[in-house]
């Protein structure tokens, strides 16, 4: 899925202000500078007209025609020329440089004599006068744009504050505040809607919340008793002298049943103390310590070998329990699914943790390694949560739960990236 680039509310208002109001300035600039030069050529072509009424009027009269060039060169012609209007240099000696000019060249006729007439205004002028209009229009716009800019972008940081304010609140929100949250009153209606509404739902989920923390905490602690108490009884028959083999086989079975169902209660009340956000002491946690303790201590109960490679400098920020767990669980996955006697590989960097253990084929379904109560193997003393408690733990931390298998070693990887 493509990413999708994200703005702030007021920078994104304002860049859509300024995109709009330069587009506007443009379309403005360009339709004032047509108006102006059609107005221009149009006052232009008028006075050269009424140049040459002027000049036929005084023909008319019966003054001799004269040509004061480069305004106006009257000749005498055989016969009628067609109108014409151009664009034409001519050498000015005022400014003794060539200068554009608008010519109109017409023909008139008095007592039988035709005069060609050509009349013409200094055209450069009135581009100066179009550019000076723009540049002054565009100038005023400019600074009037900036005014209103930062005028609209002050209101707009006062009108949205109420709801920037929720926002900070709700980012700030937490399960174990103790005070409620209380949002600022605005005088914008769709504003205290929503902070109505914000309300109602906060309120909702603390009370969720607290009555789903009950719930765990009551199911756990009533689970625990009676699953104490049976084994506490079947420890007694099995103390009897006077118990037959098959009884003794029985009774051992079930005790084990009862140790793994208080385990899987244990590890679904820690799955849901994880969602309900109930580790929220994160610390700097010395990872290589935590790793090295929980080696020794499967070494006194496991004829595995572990081979560590551990930096001195990998600590991560996690609850401290929690990286108990999370190593726990890497460690007993490697060790119920390899062979006894077999090696078991550790490495442990500031960036990452990886539990290697020998196998010989991959696993068949490795997208669904992390899912609850996935199990590939008969295993029965796996509860199918230890993976998927790793990919929870690693998932509240922001970490990455990956799983690979190198063939040419025949090692199943299981690693832990600490993305920072």
């Amino acid at each position: 899925m493509k990413k999708v680039r994200t703005f702030r509310l007021l920078r994104k208002a304002s860049i859509d202000f300024l995109l709009m109001s330069a587009g506007l300035l443009i379309l403005t600039a360009i339709a004032l500078f047509v108006y102006t030069r059609t107005l221009l050529d149009e006052e232009i072509a008028e006075e050269l007209y009424s140049q040459i009424a002027f000049i036929q009027q005084d023909i008319d009269a019966g003054n001799s025609p004269s040509s004061l060039k480069p305004i106006i060169e009257i000749n005498e012609v055989s016969r009628a020329l067609p109108e014409t209007v151009k664009d034409t240099l001519m050498f000015d000696p005022r400014q003794n440089e060539l200068e554009l000019f608008r010519e109109l060249s017409k023909t008139i006729q008095s007592e039988n004599r035709w005069f060609q007439i050509k009349v013409r205004v200094l055209f450069i002028e009135s581009e100066d006068i179009i550019f000076g209009i723009i540049f002054s229009f565009t100038s005023i716009f400019i600074i009037a744009f900036l005014i209103l800019f930062f005028i609209n972008r002050s209101r707009n940081e006062k009108l949205w504050h109420p709801f920037f304010n929720s926002l900070d609140k709700l980012k700030d929100f937490s399960f174990d505040a103790k005070e409620p949250m209380v949002f600022e009153a605005s005088n914008i209606e769709e504003f205290n809607e929503l902070n109505g509404r914000l309300n109602t739902l906060v309120l909702k989920i603390n009370s969720d919340y607290s009555t789903l923390k009950q719930f765990t905490e009551d199911v756990s602690h009533e689970a625990q008793t009676p699953l104490a108490i049976m084994q506490a009884k079947i420890e007694n028959i099995i103390n009897q002298q006077h118990i037959s083999d098959s009884l003794y086989e029985e009774l051992t079975s079930l005790q084990k049943d009862i140790k793994r169902l208080t385990q899987l209660n244990k590890r679904l009340v820690l799955l849901a103390k994880i969602d309900n956000n109930q580790f929220s002491k994160a610390e700097k946690v010395d990872l290589a310590t935590v790793i090295c303790e929980r080696i020794e201590d499967f070494q006194d109960i496991s004829e595995h070998t572990f081979k560590k490679e551990v930096s001195p400098n990998s600590n991560v920020i996690i609850d401290s329990y929690l990286a108990e767990i999370l190593t726990n669980n890497l460690l007993s996955n490697a060790v119920k699914y390899s062979d006894p006697k077999s090696m078991v590989f550790v490495r442990v960097s500031e960036h990452m943790l990886e539990v290697s253990n020998k196998g010989t084929t991959a696993i068949e379904n490795p997208e669904r390694i992390f899912e609850r109560f996935y199990r590939e193997s008969s295993n029965k003393k796996s509860t199918g949560l230890g993976l998927s408690i790793v990919s929870k733990i690693c998932s509240y931390y922001d970490f990455d739960a990956s799983y690979s298998f190198r063939e040419s070693e025949q090692l199943h990887v299981f690693r832990i990236t600490f993305i920072k």
